[in-house]
């Protein structure tokens, strides 16, 4: 689910300086990628998205979480969990580590995902923190909880983080929190896309609106029908029927 806990920032912080400091591959040569996910998980998509940017081809497989492969457990005996990238038989996990490989290993492929100015890359990494410290976890909140006064405060400090990122979308005049184009903070964004209607669907309340949130809202179209991202979506109907059926479980397991 979109609110889980992601890894440890310094897990993170290692294992992405670890792939940063790796030279260009050579990709003249015969390259093998496969990415282990699960039709599902946003985290996976994230890293479709990521692929899709750098022109990558590869191999998908999917996870059967319950009764996960072998083939996970050897790639990723910590954390057992998808996605996976594989690269010649290299494993890389977690998607924010995934993400920032794709972008030093395919330097020079497709389009950029990182800014190139320092400052700009670290700034990226900041609001991609936002996600799930401060945003992901009150929608998800605001969408597990029976109506009432839980709901009601579930859904005003939902909106309230959503107005940070009105106002920066707003004031950077871009597109893509990335610019013209996606980037890290599009991806790290993207699912709540279509996460957030879904969730309004079901609820039967809305919470991004156009008038609440224009920037944001003419945005959610945008990343859904950029490129890289169109032709790497869920099954929409078959997402909701899970979403449905997790609140129905929440809702009645909190009362």
């Amino acid at each position: 689910m979109y609110a889980q806990s992601w890894s440890s920032d310094r897990a993170l912080d290692q294992l992405a300086q670890h792939h940063l400091d790796l030279p260009a591959m050579d990709h003249q040569q015969e390259e093998k990628v496969q990415l282990l996910g699960m039709w599902a998980s946003p985290y996976v998509y994230k890293v479709k998205w990521a692929l899709s940017i750098k022109g990558v081809e590869y191999e998908y497989v999917e996870e059967d979480l319950r009764n996960k492969s072998s083939q996970l457990l050897e790639h990723n005996p910590v954390h057992k969990k998808v996605p996976v990238l594989v690269y010649n038989g290299k494993p890389v996990a977690e998607s924010d580590v995934i993400i920032e490989f794709i972008e030093d290993a395919w330097k020079g492929h497709g389009g950029r995902i990182l800014p190139e100015d320092p400052h700009e890359r670290a700034m990226a990494r900041f609001w991609v923190r936002f996600v799930p410290d401060k945003l992901s976890p009150r929608i998800w909140k605001w969408f597990t909880t029976a109506g009432g006064e839980e709901q009601d405060a579930a859904r005003e400090a939902s909106v309230e983080q959503l107005q940070v990122l009105e106002e920066k979308l707003t004031l950077g005049g871009n597109e893509f929190f990335g610019g013209d184009s996606v980037g890290l903070v599009d991806l790290s964004l993207g699912a709540l896309a279509y996460v957030i209607p879904m969730y309004e669907e079901i609820i039967g309340e809305r919470l991004v609106t156009e008038d609440m949130f224009p920037s944001l809202y003419a945005w959610m179209g945008r990343f859904l029908a950029a490129p890289p991202v169109k032709d790497h979506l869920p099954p929409m109907e078959e997402l909701k029927l899970r979403f449905r059926a997790m609140r129905e479980y929440f809702v009645k397991n909190s009362a």
